[in-house]
Formats: structure tokens, C-alpha cells, sequence
């Protein structure tokens, strides 16, 4: 099949438009993106709120959380950590990691598990209670109760799920397998369609690297990403735009004309697949977004959680929001200057009086 005729300004639309859906529910909204990365950052709410407050209507901040037992999603790790479709997540296991357990802790993680099953839902104090598992040197430096490092890798390896949190603490419960049927080389190929469909438009270095991410989520089968990234390339529709090949799931046309953009004003967390991939930011926006919340403050060029600032297609500039005493207080800078229609200024307005509603410090 020959590649379509493409240019920048075709692709630019396509992505923003197809991520950025017409409002749907929670459930559908999760549905169609398929993972929804976490960060426990609120500045001025976690990356997960800010990424459904544009794809869910009358999205509020802590949504996800309140419905979370209810919805048919898991906390797990995918290419990252966060909130993963279940269909997805029972792809991904049994898991099995390059970190083999000793003898001594796979008996700890046993003695664990039938505690869980008989209490059926347990906060990690009530494992560190029952048993006495010390504390150990964490990821850091500094150090943790063994209880809470054993639960999150019981969690990792498919033995335990979260239920929900409370006060930002996870509640497990022991997982049931769903075994899917399918064979290894067909659940890679449809993990690898979970993350075109939520990133596309993918510059061919950038489906490289996800699918190297990947490994956090299948470490079993680590070896066989080369093999997982020469099918996805075969196999998808692509196109050169100036020089640079392009991927897109099956099905869709990013020239075609159903991709439109509003005139709208939209403020991403720098999580969101919009603008996720900075390889791919740089392709659409010309222009260098850097998530600088772990960067020193001296060395600050935007600020610490500056999201990029979506005009129509074009990322234009970014925006720091803070709430004080009941206020929404913005800080917008432009990469060259603001534009001067009035269409702007009002898709501005609205979309500061949806962040605010959205943080329930406004009604809608």
C-alpha cells in the first residue's frame, strides 16, 4: 500500500484532534485512551485529573479516585505508572521481573498473600502489624518499612491489586488471573496498538522508545522488543513528512478532514499524550517543552509545573496555575508573543473558568 501524502500542518491537527476528543464519560474516556499515566505532583492537581478534566464531561479534580473501585481499570505499570484499561492489564501477566525474590522472601510474600485472601482488603499498617519484616534501605536512600516495599512488589508481580486509596494510601487485595488466550507474540503486538492508538501520530524514534518502555510493564519479555518494534513497523500505516517517518494505528487518515480543530484555549499537564512525547513536541511546535518540576529553581526557564498552552493546533506558550484563598491565580508566558485577536483572549477566559471549575473553586 503506498504511503499517503502528508504535510506538518495535516499531522499537527490529527494529533491534537484525535486526543483530544469531543467530552465523553469517565469509563469511555478511559476506554479510548487506554492508560492514563499517574504523578503524585498537584500543582494545581495530579497529572491524571488535568489529563480527563479535557476527555470526561464536568470532570472534577478527584473523580478518578472516588470511582476508581467502580471502574473496569487497574493501577499498574505500562510504559509508566498510572491507570491502565483492565482488558489491558491482564495482558501484561503473570509478570516475570529480572529481580529474583530469595528463598526467604517468596516465603514472606506467601505468608502475606493468604493473610490478604483471609482479610480480604488490607492497608499496608495492618500487614506491617501482623508480621515483623523490619525496614530496608529504599530506592533514595533513605528507609522503608519492609512490609510496604514487599506489598509493592507483590502489586508489580500480579499477586495483589489495588482497591482503592484512602488518603492517597493503596488498599490491596489478592488478584485473580483472567488468562487471555491469546498467544505471547499476539498480546505484544496489541500492547504495542494500546500505545500507538494513545500517542499517535509516533515519529518512528519515538515508537522505538515506548516500545523499550514497555519492558516495565512486560519485563518477561524484554527480549523480544526488537521483534515487538520491526512487526509494529511492518504492520502499521506510516509516511515520511520531511524526513522524518510517522506511525498511526489502522484505520484512520490523518489527511482527512474529519481531524478539525475548535477555536479553544486548553492547558495539558505535561503528562498529557498531547504532549507527552518532547521528540514529537518539537517536530509539531518547533520549540523545547521541558517538564522542570525536579529541576533546581535557579535553573528554572518555565517553572516548576508550567503546562504547555494549546491555541487551536498550535502550542503557543505555557501556563503556571495556583489556587490561593479561593482564587485562580495564572502565570502565562508565550514562546514569542500573545496573539492579538480577541477570539484568544476569550478561549483564554473560558478556559481559566474551567480550570476553576474544575478545581471546585467555581461552579460550572
Amino acid at each position: 500500500m503506498a504511503s499517503p501524502v502528508l504535510n506538518l500542518d495535516q499531522l499537527r491537527r490529527y494529533a491534537v484532534a484525535r486526543s483530544l476528543f469531543a467530552p465523553t464519560t469517565l469509563t469511555m474516556a478511559l476506554q479510548r485512551l487506554g492508560f492514563v499515566q499517574a504523578d503524585p505532583l498537584r500543582a494545581p492537581a495530579r497529572a491524571q485529573d488535568l489529563t480527563l478534566r479535557h476527555r470526561v464531561a464536568g470532570y472534577r479534580v478527584g473523580d478518578l479516585e472516588a470511582h476508581y473501585p467502580k471502574l473496569p481499570i487497574e493501577e499498574d505499570f505500562f510504559v509508566n505508572y498510572g491507570f491502565v484499561r483492565r482488558d489491558v492489564h491482564h495482558l501484561m501477566h503473570p509478570r516475570t521481573t529480572r529481580i529474583v525474590w530469595s528463598v526467604a522472601r517468596v516465603k514472606q510474600a506467601h505468608e502475606v498473600l493468604a493473610f490478604v485472601r483471609e482479610a480480604g482488603v488490607v492497608r499496608p499498617a495492618q500487614v506491617d502489624a501482623h508480621f515483623d519484616h523490619g525496614r530496608v534501605v529504599n530506592w533514595f536512600g533513605g528507609n522503608s518499612k519492609a512490609s510496604t516495599q514487599l506489598l509493592d512488589g507483590m502489586h508489580y508481580r500480579g499477586l495483589l491489586r489495588v482497591v482503592r486509596r484512602e488518603g492517597g494510601q493503596r488498599l490491596y487485595a489478592v488478584r485473580a488471573h483472567e488468562p487471555s488466550g491469546l498467544d505471547p507474540e499476539a498480546i505484544m503486538d496489541r500492547l504495542v496498538d494500546v500505545i500507538v492508538a494513545k500517542y499517535a501520530p509516533l515519529p518512528g524514534a519515538s515508537l522505538g522508545q515506548l516500545v523499550a518502555l514497555l519492558a516495565g510493564g512486560v519485563p518477561q519479555w524484554r527480549q523480544h522488543r526488537q521483534a515487538m518494534l520491526e512487526r509494529a513497523r511492518l504492520r502499521l500505516p506510516s509516511a515520511v513528512v520531511d524526513g522524518t517517518t510517522w506511525f498511526w494505528p489502522e484505520g484512520e487518515n490523518p489527511a482527512s478532514r474529519r481531524y478539525a480543530v475548535e477555536d479553544q484555549v486548553r492547558l495539558l499537564a505535561p503528562f498529557d499524550p498531547v504532549v507527552w512525547d518532547r521528540r514529537r513536541f518539537e517536530h509539531l511546535w518547533g520549540w523545547a517543552y521541558r517538564f522542570e518540576a525536579y529541576t533546581p529553581a535557579a535553573k528554572r526557564v518555565r517553572g516548576h509545573y508550567a503546562m504547555p498552552l494549546l491555541w487551536r493546533d498550535q502550542v503557543i506558550g505555557w501556563a503556571s496555575v495556583s489556587a490561593k484563598s479561593g482564587e485562580l491565580t495564572p502565570e502565562v508566558g508565550f514562546v514569542n508573543a500573545a496573539p492579538k485577536c480577541k477570539a484568544f483572549a476569550v478561549a483564554l477566559d473560558d478556559e481559566l473558568h474551567r480550570m476553576a471549575v474544575f478545581l471546585r473553586l467555581k461552579e460550572a
